[in-house]
């Protein structure tokens, strides 16, 4: 899961180009990029898109839904759980609490639909509400059907009223690098992926490719995206180089020889146990890519 590409959900044109891409995850939306007049109609499409190219499809495909309190999810589920998505994305989550919601519903839908019980996973958006902000901690407890968790800056933008999230340099400022960080925190808690938000700017190759390098840097695994063209960009920088997969064997392979002891040399320096806990993740990446 390096790449997840958002296509809304009432666009058969913008549908089409996601499932030509090259992204591990295809994201059809039904909440922001739809307005609300078209909410049903997108339903509709989207559920029919699923239907006609899940089979074809080298990609996962997950559902953004309306939040829990919009008053339109459980209208957006009874639609698409008929098509038997992959995954539901849960936006506005507020924590566990709120994954296990959505999971009552899910397994009421597989079983009505046919489906083998906890086939449908979730990836919730943990940063869009202060609340969920504070709850993030929660996911430690986990889930069978969690995924991956990712974040967002624009909606905590608009419910707290800050009026930028990026600084004069392109950075984003303190409050949402704590969203950031809460994110990294949760994942690792739930020891599930931690995705990293979108670049909106899809003409900016290079800043993409900076961003999607430090989130990789600081432990993300993948990056959603907004527009196909940056779908490369992001696949490319969350693939594990060969030179560093071959590092992570050696690591790996040290540890086995010596009897996976606390602590192993290799040219001159130490490494422990964290650092083998570290290759052992980049080797998982590396055969997903």
């Amino acid at each position: 899961m390096r790449s997840l590409l958002f296509v809304p959900g009432d666009s058969e044109r913008k549908l089409e180009k996601g499932f030509a891409s090259a992204v591990d995850v295809l994201l059809i939306d039904l909440e922001d990029s739809v307005a609300p007049q078209n909410k049903a109609p997108a339903r509709t499409i989207a559920a029919a898109a699923i239907r006609d190219r899940r089979a074809s499809a080298n990609a996962a495909i997950y559902v953004r839904v309306n939040d829990l309190a919009s008053g339109l999810i459980d209208d957006d589920l009874a639609v698409l759980m008929a098509a038997a998505p992959d995954g539901i994305m849960l936006p506005k989550a507020e924590g566990l609490a709120d994954v296990e919601r959505l999971s009552v519903k899910l397994r009421v839908l597989e079983a009505e639909n046919g489906l083998e019980d906890g086939a449908t996973r979730i990836l919730p958006i943990v940063s869009e509400t202060a609340a969920g902000v504070f709850a993030a901690a929660t996911f430690g407890r986990g889930s069978s059907r969690l995924s991956a968790v990712t974040w967002g800056a624009e909606d905590l933008s608009a419910a707290i009223g800050a009026r930028a999230t990026r600084d004069q340099n392109g950075r984003y400022t303190e409050l949402f690098r704590l969203a950031r960080s809460f994110t990294l925190l949760a994942a690792s808690a739930a020891d599930t992926a931690a995705i990293d938000t979108v670049f909106v700017d899809f003409r900016d190759t290079a800043g993409l490719r900076a961003e999607c390098a430090e989130a990789e840097r600081d432990g993300f695994t993948g990056k959603m995206a907004i527009h196909p063209d940056q779908v490369a960009v992001i696949n490319e920088v969350f693939t594990p180089s060969p030179e560093a997969v071959a590092e992570a064997h050696a690591l790996v392979d040290a540890f086995a020889a010596a009897g996976n002891p606390g602590v192993v040399g290799i040219g001159g320096k130490m490494f422990d146990r964290p650092h083998l806990r570290r290759a052992e993740r980049l080797l998982a990446r590396a055969k997903t890519s």
